[in-house]
């Protein structure tokens, strides 16, 4: 009592004559008002304008302090903490980050006296936990992964059945055997895809094919989506393909009780997708099926286009939308239904009963939509909302959403570096913030309201909802537009117009009709809401088809890191802080903008099997090397160089025309497997299939890509820069920028060495090892 008795003494001696502290807010006097009808204001307005700047600035700090803005940034160290992990040149020892814990908490308890001392050294401890957390992950995930491509017969249990837009069958196998030959080191699960497979086949069943399994490969550029990464923490140490059909093995072991139990669970996802299927046919009913069952592989690619481009690709992944609505829905039928018992809901808490219903539907959607990462994150926020009311707290505060995020960094902290999740957080996180600061009292008047008759009311409550859908709508697009564009290299120009048509149609009806077919299929009555479903996925993806036509190239072109970390600060203080300290976020606002508006994009991208190569053109143009280039490592290129058209070769009856052709014909000029092209400066790229072929260019050349593994370094220091097979299969896809005239190129590849575990299988390839290709004689 004695200290709190101080502080309102202190400061009550900062407050001007003609001001009074009234429960502890503040009535602000003049000539005009009285304090019966002055406007309100808070400590922290009335600091702002008496104290000076030092004083306001440690009172704000303070005041911070007190809201537990050291919590919720708790998981933002520990987030930092797995990046700088991932970031490591090196794998840390986990016996040295216990030890470097262990030192940082001694510390912090001696510097309790010291609070800003104290916040660092939590801040390292939060940080150092987040390395021990990827550390210990990575360790125990030590997926067996595949260091060269090989055919060999494949025996192995059917864990996952997708059944693909394009008529093949992906199949996920754990594999029981290897032979013709022999893996001595066999991946336990691998990703294979089939034309055919035997029509009773079903989950658990063993199979056997010949195959073709290959290594994950790494990003397509450097700072691309790592499937190796990925696939490692996935447990998938090959992929692939079956050479023939595969076919069911005479025997095989019985699965054990956790197998059983996800097999189990793995079945009834495929028979609700059936269900969903026998209803509903087409785009409408791969939808419908991705919504309710989590089973997406047979969406058409058109369809999945015209949603990304239009930014609608957000309502096929299971995520916080959907849990949202799934348990909202519930939630709002429970407490309504009860309501409807005024005796009952007067003296029960209905709200808490609502809230244990809403978390058991999410718990059973978590499971049947298949439990994918992204749904997993979801189902942990949506369940520490829904404790939170069960323990009469709010629901959506920042600190239960710093709850979640700690609870999903220790559980996968890989995730911290993928889309989903940076995207999903930073958009709760901006909603949230906005709310709090729509929510912090102002001086401002209330006007006087009229009254209105029923249609006015009726306006009045349609007008509020689409006012708040389109600010949800710029909120969250504003705060995910940074991690899409880093992750995709692109941004739907129309996201905020589809999203105020359509999802309005996906949270009114697509999701609860979609909880309501799912609570009819026990008694077989599915297929009416089913239809309804149906018709309204129809609507949806008629609105993304009739604005992808009409939307403009959506390629960013890449991000530099260093202006996603500035801008993360940014977005970071305006959420996380409160009131005149949201202001230290404009620096690094503008700092990471002036970042990007003086990026330098690469001049030219090589593919890591060294057989593609593209450079920079005029007016958006990539031209590359090949007729008939990867789509998808094209796709991503184009998105990545800021480009919306690709150039083919052109045809050269030799190497000495297809040079000459290269200074006067844009693109490459390609003759016995050499490609030349020369970029707007007038620099030489050729393209070779050996060393002997490469002589030729050590002089005129800036760059020269050898596609074989056998050959190095074939020219004199200051000549062309070389990067041949061997280089790309060690260190992955590269960038380079090709410098002025006399520098010398910069070549950035995507991997560095030495290895990570999930890139250490690289180095067993034959390529890596400069070998030739094999050849059976």
């Amino acid at each position: 009592m004695a200290g709190d008795t101080r502080q309102d003494e202190e400061w009550r001696a900062f407050v001007p004559p003609g001001e009074a502290d009234v429960d502890g807010m503040i009535l602000v006097h003049t000539e005009t008002a009285t304090p019966l009808d002055a406007a309100p204001v808070t400590r922290r307005e009335v600091s702002a304008r008496t104290l000076p700047i030092g004083a306001a600035a440690a009172r704000a700090v303070s005041d911070e302090r007190d809201r537990g803005t050291g919590f919720i940034l708790l998981p933002v160290a520990m987030a930092v903490g797995v990046v700088v992990y991932g970031a490591l040149p090196f794998e840390p020892s986990l016996w040295l980050v216990v030890s470097a814990l262990a030192a940082l908490l001694l510390l912090a308890s001696l510097c309790r006296a010291w609070p800003a001392i104290s916040f660092i050294v939590l801040a390292l401890f939060a940080t150092m936990a987040g390395v021990g957390l990827a550390g210990l992950e990575t360790w125990r995930t030590g997926t067996a992964m595949m260091g060269s491509e090989i055919g060999t017969e494949v025996t192995g249990r059917v864990v996952r059945i997708e059944h693909q837009a394009t008529g093949r069958t992906r199949l996920t196998l754990d594999v029981a055997s290897t032979a013709r030959p022999e893996l001595r080191y066999a991946p336990d699960r691998v990703r294979l895809s089939a034309r055919n497979v035997p029509a009773e086949l079903q989950l658990g069943m063993t199979i056997v094919g010949i195959a073709r399994l290959m290594p994950p490969s790494g990003p397509v550029r450097p700072g691309g989506y790592d499937f190796a990464y990925n696939s490692y923490f996935d447990g998938i140490g090959a992929i692939g393909f079956f050479l023939r059909d595969p076919e069911l093995a005479a025997s095989s072991p019985p699965p054990d009780l956790r197998e059983t139990l996800v097999l189990r669970l793995e079945a009834v996802r495929l028979a609700i997708a059936a269900r969903v299927r026998a209803v509903l046919s087409g785009a409408e009913g791969e939808i419908a099926a991705t919504l309710t069952a989590g089973v997406r592989a047979g969406i058409p690619e058109t369809v999945n286009e015209d949603l990304r481009k239009t930014g609608l690709a957000h309502i096929l992944s299971i995520s916080g939308l959907h849990m949202a609505l799934v348990a909202g829905t519930v939630l709002v039928a429970i407490r309504g239904g009860l309501a409807l018992f005024p005796v009952f809901a007067s003296r029960r808490p209905v709200k808490k009963y609502a809230a244990i219903v809403a978390l058991i539907a999410a718990t059973l959607y978590l499971g049947i939509s298949g439990g994918a990462v992204a749904a997993q994150r979801s189902y942990i926020m949506l369940a520490v909302m829904l404790v939170a009311i069960l323990f009469d707290r709010a629901a959506i505060t920042m600190r239960n959403l710093a709850i979640s995020a700690i609870i999903v960094i220790a559980i996968s902290p890989h995730e911290v570096v993928g889309p989903s999740f940076q995207m999903s957080f930073a958009a709760t996180a901006a909603l949230i913030g906005a709310y709090g600061w729509w929510s912090e009292p102002r001086r401002v008047p209330d006007a006087p309201r009229a009254e209105r008759g029923a249609i006015g009311r009726l306006a009045a409550g349609a007008f509020k909802f689409m006012l708040g859908l389109a600010a949800t709508s710029v909120i969250a697009g504003l705060a995910t537009t940074l991690y899409g564009a880093y992750h995709f290299h692109r941004v739907s120009p129309h996201a905020l117009w589809v999203n105020l048509s359509a999802m309005p149609i996906v949270s009114a009806i697509i999701m609860p009709f979609a909880v309501l077919s799912a609570l009819m299929m026990p008694f077989g009555l599915e297929a009416l809401p089913l239809r309804v479903m149906g018709a309204a996925i129809g609507v949806v993806t008629d609105i993304a088809a009739w604005f992808a036509a009409r939307s403009p190239i959506d390629a960013v072109g890449s991000l530099p890191v260093a202006a996603v970390a500035v801008l993360t600060v940014g977005l970071v203080a305006m959420t996380a802080l409160s009131g005149k300290l949201r202001l230290i976020a404009l620096p690094f606002l503008i700092l990471g903008t002036g970042l990007i508006a003086n990026r330098d994009l690469p001049d030219v991208l090589v593919s890591e099997d060294g057989r593609l190569v593209a450079i920079a053109g005029q007016g958006r143009t990539l031209h590359v090397n090949r007729s008939r280039p990867n789509g998808f490592t094209i796709q991503n290129w184009l998105h990545g160089m800021d480009a919306d058209r690709v150039q083919p070769p052109a045809d050269a009856a030799t190497p000495a025309e297809a040079i000459d052709q290269a200074s006067t014909v844009p693109g490459f000029s390609c003759a016995a497997k050499t490609c030349v092209a020369q970029d707007e400066q007038g620099r030489l790229v050729a393209h070779v299939p050996d060393a002997i072929a490469a002589f030729a260019f050590c002089t005129s050349a800036a760059l020269i890509v050898i596609d074989d593994a056998t050959a190095g370094n074939v020219c004199r220091t200051g000549e062309a820069a070389i990067v041949t097979k061997q280089d790309l299969a060690r260190r992955g896809s590269a960038e380079i920028q090709l410098g002025n005239a006399g520098a010398l190129p910069n070549i950035i590849h995507a991997i560095r060495e030495p290895y990570r575990p999930w890139h250490s299988h690289r180095q067993f390839s034959r390529e890596a090892r400069g070998m030739p290709p094999y050849r059976r004689d």
